[in-house]
């Protein structure tokens, strides 16, 4: 049986709930007027610098959505995926909308207020690779993925996403490539098997990659993949407020107009 987005909703309050005093964070973007949110600059169509050189992208606009909600402006950092993930961010950052899945080892470092869309992890392959089709397929070969990623854990066999229902590992013996994204596919782009025979990724982001270079083919679904908020751990008080918020912007169609935009379909309704 599928978890609810309320059932899911719950138990992300008790898992991932603050141990620490409340109101830090939300004191300071009270008082400064200013929502510092970390984003991953590369990431597309989420997160990447634009032909403008200024962050853009699905993630970008959710994240100048809530503060606009909220009453406050809007600054974004990029910091680098493994310091976000690290937690004990230290006031440096208030929020990462960033396209971030919550796992058994990130749930001890941060805090997953609100879930704001859902995408499923893909495994992509070389357009000319007629070898791989399903998962049970990734056994001994070379699969690139974004370092730190949930993907990497994925090909370990040691994912687990509180809520959602277990994950099976079809598969043995893999050559997990952790690496920068972008570095991955222009990897696989060299052929099958060259340096990689595939790439696990997020359906969004490989469509994106796709569009822009026709040479790699999606082969199959490999997991559901809800993605939260993220917040630092000890500010029960602002983990509300942020929940709260993505919930008016997910009432009012505010997420489901950004979704449209930049991927043609609504990702961010609730989980049935």
């Amino acid at each position: 049986m599928r978890t609810s987005f309320v059932a899911l909703t719950l138990l992300a309050t008790t898992l991932f709930s603050a141990t620490t005093l409340a109101g830090t964070t939300l004191d300071r973007v009270t008082k400064t007027g200013v929502l510092r949110n970390a984003i991953v600059n590369d990431y597309p169509p989420f997160g990447f610098i634009d032909d403008n050189n200024q962050l853009a992208g699905f993630d970008v606009d959710v994240a100048k959505a809530v503060a606009q909600r909220m009453g406050v402006k809007l600054e974004l950092i990029a910091p680098g995926w493994e310091t976000i993930v690290g937690g004990k961010w230290q006031g440096r950052w208030d929020s990462c909308i960033c396209s971030m899945t919550p796992n058994t080892e990130r749930a001890k470092v941060l805090d997953f207020p609100t879930p704001y869309y859902n995408s499923p992890a893909v495994l992509v392959v070389n357009k000319k690779d007629d070898r791989i089709k399903s998962a049970a397929d990734l056994s001994n070969k070379k699969i690139g993925v974004g370092i730190g990623s949930t993907y990497e854990t994925y090909l370990q066999k040691t994912l687990v996403i509180p809520g959602s229902k277990p994950i099976v590992f079809p598969f043995d013996n893999v050559q997990v490539i952790p690496s920068d994204e972008e570095v991955a596919f222009q990897n696989l782009a060299l052929g099958p098997g060259v340096r990689l025979d595939g790439v696990v990724s997020d359906l969004a982001t490989a469509n994106a990659r796709i569009k822009r270079a026709p040479v790699f083919k999606i082969v199959t679904e490999l997991y559901a993949e809800p993605n939260w908020v993220a917040t630092d751990k000890g500010d029960a008080e602002w983990d509300k407020k942020v929940a709260d918020t993505i919930k008016s912007l997910r009432d009012d169609g505010t997420l489901a107009k950004i979704s449209q935009h930049w991927l043609g379909e609504d990702i961010t309704h609730e989980v049935p």
